[in-house]
């Protein structure tokens, strides 16, 4: 009985170095309980690379939301309307309507794009970095940026202040919650909700919003995809390359020394989002029978689990290493390497605009610092990537002594935040359950005749009005 609290002792002092990595596991196991036994992942013992490719690009993976344990999961963290979300919407005129929307605020010329962002970059990083040093978290020195961005694509015009702030706070709030290390905010999500009603009612959107939403779904509309999804997502994806240089100086400086070498530019992307995809699983739905080979067909109704991680993983030596030299003899296109999704399966609606905007922002970034960082360098990046900037033309100093402080602070969080996430996300979890605002929106689909909503049953339609909304 001794030695009880000497292993106690031991056990906690070392958390840091076990604790995560057992947490998200434990994660992992739950979200896969909630998805159900039937789920099929992806590559797996029976689906290698290949298979994955085939099954992912086949029309019959095409199912969104319905049927999907998993779904009333990322319904309660995205909401609101979620059944509006581009993402989400099942096949059918109303996504048809909603894709074409998309891409005419997206259709910009690639000069105007990085421009903009660049502007939008520069803006931010003086107003928020006015010194010679400063320790940031990344994902969080990235989303006004990119709110500031979004913006300037819905309404054609410069981004007011507070505009900025109701954006940088629905998306953390969302992004937050999808991480477990904080709970959801729907209070906070309807403040921007209301403001954009308030801007879509007077007219201001550059562009014409999907005919086939009404009012209210084209505001849930222009939340889902431009101030979370977008916000989120590009503000993810710049924390990690930002950290990567950061952890990798020689990588860096040679950005930085040449920015105009687009190639390099884009092997370092490309090599960021193999190692560190933005999303983990990406859940589809069998609306067909999907005849893998002649041995295996995946029926009808089927949950499939598109790992990204493991499948970028494939057919790579040492794939857990960090190598943008790999891509120099290696198309992305041959690839297992699927940042932006596949060209047959609705692919992101971003991919041409991400990686310029995304180059445009790392130049103004390294135009003004030097990066360092001893964070942890997870996928899902629960700590939002502290780093140390330094202004370019300063002169290095202390700089070990203030790593090392961060490194201990990392350390400590890491263990924090894992008991946070999960505890928060148990409770998430339960409650999303208990809400299931995904099942019980095709519940009343489907209980409702096809005059109630004036779209056919097959899903993808709004819930009558006063329904609860999420992605």
């Amino acid at each position: 009985m001794r030695l009880l609290p000497w292993l106690a002792a031991a056990a906690a002092l070392s958390a840091p170095s076990w604790l995560p990595q057992r947490v998200v596991a434990l994660r992992g196991k739950v979200f896969a309980l909630v998805n159900g036994d039937d789920a099929i992942t992806l590559p797996g013992e029976h689906f290698d690379a290949a298979k994955f490719r085939q099954v992912y690009e086949h029309p019959a993976a095409n199912g969104r939301s319905e049927g999907a344990g998993l779904s009333d999961l990322f319904w309660y963290w995205l909401s609101p309307g979620p059944e509006v979300h581009q993402e989400h919407l099942e096949a059918g005129p109303r996504y048809d309507d909603v894709a074409r929307t998309t891409q005419r605020f997206l259709a910009g010329s690639s000069e105007a794009l990085s421009a903009g962002a660049a502007r939008c970059a520069a803006a931010v990083l003086d107003d928020e970095i006015t010194g010679d040093r400063a320790v940031r978290r990344l994902r969080d020195l990235m989303m006004p940026i990119w709110a500031e961005f979004n913006y300037e694509l819905v309404f054609g015009e410069p981004c007011p202040p507070r505009a900025r702030e109701l954006i940088v706070g629905n998306a953390a709030d969302v992004v937050d919650a999808l991480k477990c290390t904080s709970l959801r905010h729907p209070a906070r999500r309807a403040r921007l909700t209301r403001y954009l009603r308030r801007r879509v009612d007077a007219g201001d959107v550059v562009h014409e919003l999907p005919a086939a939403l009404s009012r209210s779904e084209q505001v849930h509309y222009l939340q889902g995809t431009f101030f979370n999804t977008s916000v989120v997502q590009l503000s993810e994806a710049m924390a990690h390359l930002l950290l990567v240089l950061a952890q990798h100086p020689e990588i860096q400086e040679r950005l930085a020394a040449d920015p105009e070498d687009a190639r390099y530019f884009q092997h370092v992307l490309d090599e960021t989002m193999r190692v560190f995809p933005l999303f983990g699983i990406a859940h589809r739905i069998t609306t067909a029978d999907i005849e893998v080979d002649e041995a295996t067909t995946l029926p009808r109704g089927s949950v499939l689990c598109f790992s990204y991680p493991d499948y970028h993983a494939t057919g790579h030596r040492d794939p857990e290493s960090f190598d943008p030299s790999r891509w120099e003899e290696l198309s992305a296109r041959d690839a297992a390497h699927i940042p932006f999704g596949v060209a047959a399966n609705r692919p992101c609606p971003a991919w041409r605009l991400s990686p310029l905007a995304m180059r445009a922002v790392t130049r103004e970034v390294l135009r003004r610092f030097r990066l360092d960082s001893t964070a942890r360098h997870t996928r899902s990046l629960p700590s939002r990537g502290p780093c140390l900037l330094t202004r370019r033309g300063t002169a290095r100093r202390d700089e070990r002594v203030v790593l090392g402080l961060l490194r201990v602070r990392d350390r400590w969080e890491d263990v924090e935040r894992s008991v946070r996430q999960l505890v928060l996300g148990t409770w998430m979890v339960l409650d999303a359950r208990r809400q299931r605002l995904a099942g019980a929106h095709f519940d009343r689909l489907r209980a409702a005749p096809p005059s109630a909503t004036g779209v056919p049953r097959s899903g993808g339609a709004s819930p009558p009005p006063g329904c609860p909304a999420h992605r």
